[in-house]
């Protein structure tokens, strides 16, 4: 009897222990998900979870501030993380604040870290949904590397090729680097550049100078210079001097034109060159007129002296005098 009471003392302690431990770990487990303060509820969005989970903790500036709650999937590139957060933040936590997903050392567990923002925004609400920067996952990370890794062999494979090329004297680099006759050309050509860009300058200086010396008042580059009439007038004469050429081109072509009518048989004048009948007769005509004209005149003179006639052409001489004086 007295061994049974002993017994169920021990269960009675045993069990009264339990319990107590039970409410410790209980209470423990509800304070570090903030079960029995007042809490406020968040959310950000990111593009990867990378391995997140329901109770893993929320830190802003380093510091345990809540839980995340629920981990929600929307589309398969957007995924919505709730957090529950200590009622006491709600003042410090802006709105500019910025939530990343991270781990808590080399291989700890993942949380969110709420790093706090640059401005002096106002402080979030309840339900407000917190900036969020998704970091670079390390798998991706591992095949960026990959793909660097790749590309620098290929690189590396074609610099080599380049490299056995030029000590072989291959391509316009290699026999530059090589041909000793070709590189003294190239230096002779850098050479006469050299002397060529020295006789330019030199070429530039002196016309500098011999422009400075130009009297802009007196001489005539300086009078065509400055003196806009005088401008003036050398646009005019050069302007009349095209409407001249274009009016001896017109010329030209109607000569041109007269000329082509000659040699096809058109016209008086091919009439007259080729017509030596009729030629003949008007030289003859001609003659004739000079003749008449000689006897015309020696008649005339005959009458001034005739005695008859000669008072008449004495008068008209006298007209002709008197009108002269009047003019």
């Amino acid at each position: 009897m007295a061994k049974s009471k002993l017994e169920n003392l021990k269960l009675g302690i045993f069990v009264v222990l339990g319990t107590m431990l039970l409410l410790v770990a209980a209470y423990l487990i509800g304070n570090r998900q903030n079960m029995f303060g007042k809490t406020f509820e968040v959310s950000a969005l990111f593009k990867n979870a990378n391995g997140l989970q329901n109770g893993n903790n929320v830190r802003f500036s380093g510091i345990n501030v809540g839980t995340v709650k629920d981990i929600e999937m929307f589309n398969d590139t957007t995924i919505k993380v709730h957090m529950i957060i200590a009622n006491k933040m709600l003042e410090h936590i802006k709105e500019d604040a910025v939530a990343t997903i991270g781990s808590d050392g080399l291989v700890g567990s993942m949380l969110i870290n709420i790093v706090p923002g640059k401005g002096s925004s106002r402080s979030i609400k309840p339900g407000d949904e917190l900036q969020s920067y998704s970091k670079i996952a390390t798998q991706d990370m591992m095949n960026t590397l990959n793909t660097t890794n790749e590309n620098a062999a290929l690189l590396t494979e074609d610099l080599l090729k380049v490299t056995h090329s030029l000590n072989k004297g291959e391509g316009t680099l290699g026999r530059l680097l090589n041909d000793t006759t070709m590189a003294n050309n190239l230096h002779e050509t850098i050479i006469n550049l050299k002397n060529t860009s020295k006789q330019a300058n030199y070429a530039i200086s002196n016309l500098s100078q011999k422009i400075k010396k130009i009297d802009l008042e007196k001489s005539a580059a300086g009078v065509l210079l400055n003196d806009t009439l005088s401008a003036r007038k050398m646009r005019t004469i050069i302007t009349n001097l095209e409407a001249s050429s274009k009016e001896i081109h017109k010329i030209t072509q109607d000569l041109n034109t007269v000329l082509v009518g000659v040699k096809d048989g058109d016209g008086a004048i091919n009439y007259v060159s080729k017509d030596t009948t009729f030629v003949n007769q008007l030289e003859k005509t001609m003659q004739n007129i000079e003749e008449g004209t000689e006897r015309f005149n020696e008649n005339m003179e005959a009458l001034k002296h005739n005695f008859l006639t000669r008072g008449y052409f004495k008068k008209q001489e006298r007209k002709q005098k008197k009108e002269e004086k009047k003019e």
